[in-house]
């Protein structure tokens, strides 16, 4: 027989998994209008919040392999969104002209739309949401 703290522990799953799969089914819907994958949205909104990043430091914060970041940044590249320059044994990336209007936008729709996900929740319930996923996080 489950016990139902183990019951409860699948129904909190099911919960978020669900959230999240609506979440990123829509994501998706909407960064097609944009053609960047999310991954490649997600190197655009790293780089946008600052003037440019490592390409270590980018991988890090995106949580991907030295592989991964080496083809996304290449892909991203040749669309002229980014730049690379190698300095010593760094190599730093940076949004070019394009790369920034594609921040400005792109990023303040895609920030709006995960904040409105979040709309039945109070400020607080949001707040409160946030410490409980932290917790659980870490």
């Amino acid at each position: 027989m489950v016990k139902k703290e183990q019951r409860l522990g699948v129904l909190l799953w099911f919960r978020i998994s669900r959230f999240y799969n609506r979440n990123i089914k829509l994501t998706n819907q909407n960064l097609k209008k944009t053609n960047l994958s999310m991954a490649q949205f997600d190197v655009i909104a790293q780089l946008g919040a600052t003037e440019e990043s490592t390409q270590k430091a980018l991988a890090d914060r995106l949580v991907v392999t030295k592989g991964n970041i080496t083809q996304l940044l290449a892909k991203l590249e040749a669309q002229g969104l980014i730049c690379r320059r190698k300095q010593g044994k760094e190599k730093y990336i940076a949004l070019t002209e394009l790369g920034r209007q594609c921040y400005a936008e792109n990023v303040p729709v895609q920030e709006a739309f995960q904040q409105s996900q979040f709309d039945k929740l109070t400020r607080a319930e949001q707040k409160q949401l946030l410490e409980l996923l932290k917790k659980l996080d870490g």
